[in-house]
């Protein structure tokens, strides 16, 4: 990360509201009643909103809110070479497609067919603060295809890491400088695990970037897909060439830090300090206190304060409150760190 923010900097796990005018507008699309082009000032308006919003709130990394994508999965699959689309129209933008793969897909040239790149780049262009840009990863994509080209599925989620990393080499050269990977379908299928790490390899070798791993129990139509503990990961994880962690805690609570901590996971940690299911606005000493206990397993270098998942389901003035109460809090615990570290002795 850069080196320049503050102890125990804040930020977003990825998503942002889609407000009521722009869930409309997607829609028509997706009936053919608006072009291309307008769509794209469509999502580019929604993007410098949301971007405005993160930066008064006082975000310290920011992201693009994915305003973009219609949900975590079809932003990327419509566009990987191989995958096919049963039908382009949908009664309601945030439905999924249905998917395909007939035959192996094609290795990735030098090409980067999803346009990740091209989205940082008008991102970079309307903030200075640093950003987050994260995409959803191959083993949870590879669940909403039907497979009728690989005798072993494993072999699919490997092929789209391989194109996922041809897009993070794009980004790198684009400037981005800290990627985050999401995999919300893993905490349903915790005995593949493995394959999912050797995946995230996949994708992250050769980029020199700050990458993340975000990992939650889902989030669509804000409600959690699966439950349990988070201590499936390991140790399995602890060989993923990530850079940091990003888990859900303010929902489910912090007993699963102790996981984390047992394991020896020595890098970086996002803990979700606001709970993203819930439209109750958290006050910023709830906040401070959830980072305090988060402190006694992390030291604060290693902690980054984030909510637990995207804040996509939430309207806006909630998610607005909750972004500023997640500022106001860590500023209270960073100022109380800061005095102790001040006042200790040499």
């Amino acid at each position: 990360m850069a080196s320049d923010l503050p102890l125990l900097p804040t930020t977003v796990v990825g998503s942002y509201p889609v407000p009521e005018w722009m869930e409309r507008l997607k829609t028509e699309y997706f009936r053919g009643k608006m072009s291309p082009a307008q769509l794209q000032d469509v999502h580019e308006t929604a993007i410098k909103a949301a971007l405005r919003d993160q930066e008064r709130a006082g975000i310290d990394i920011v992201s693009d809110g994915e305003l973009r994508r219609d949900n975590d999965l079809d932003y990327f699959l419509a566009r990987i070479p191989g995958i096919e689309l049963a039908h382009t129209a949908k009664d309601f933008y945030f439905d999924y497609y249905e998917t395909l793969v007939r035959a192996p897909l094609p290795a990735p040239g030098d090409g980067a067919p999803l346009g990740l790149a091209e989205d940082y780049a008008f991102t970079a262009g309307q903030t200075e603060r640093p950003i987050k840009f994260s995409f959803t990863g191959p083993f949870s994509l590879s669940r909403r295809v039907r497979d009728e080209a690989y005798a072993d599925r494993t072999e699919l989620v490997r092929a789209i890491a391989r194109v996922l990393n041809a897009e993070a080499r794009a980004l790198a050269a684009r400037g981005a400088q800290l990627l985050q990977i999401d995999e919300p379908f893993l905490a349903g299928y915790p005995h593949e695990v493995g394959i999912a790490v050797e995946a995230i390899n996949i994708v992250t070798a050769g980029v020199d970037v700050t990458w993340g791993l975000h990992v939650c129990y889902g989030n669509r139509y804000a409600r959690p897909s699966w439950e349990g503990h988070y201590d499936f990961l390991f140790p399995a994880v602890l060989d993923a060439d990530v850079d940091q962690l990003v888990l859900e805690f303010a929902r489910k609570g912090y007993d699963d830090l102790t996981v984390v901590a047992k394991h020896g996971w020595d890098r970086a940690l996002g803990v979700g300090v606001v709970d993203v299911k819930s439209g109750e606005v958290e006050s910023p000493e709830l906040v401070a206190a959830r980072i305090r206990g988060a402190l006694e397993f992390v030291p604060a270098d290693r902690l980054v304060i984030n909510p637990d998942c995207g804040l996509r389901n939430l309207s806006g003035p909630v998610a607005r409150a909750k972004l500023a109460a997640m500022v106001t809090g860590a500023e209270q615990v960073r100022r109380s760190v800061a005095g102790d570290t001040e006042g200790a002795p040499g």
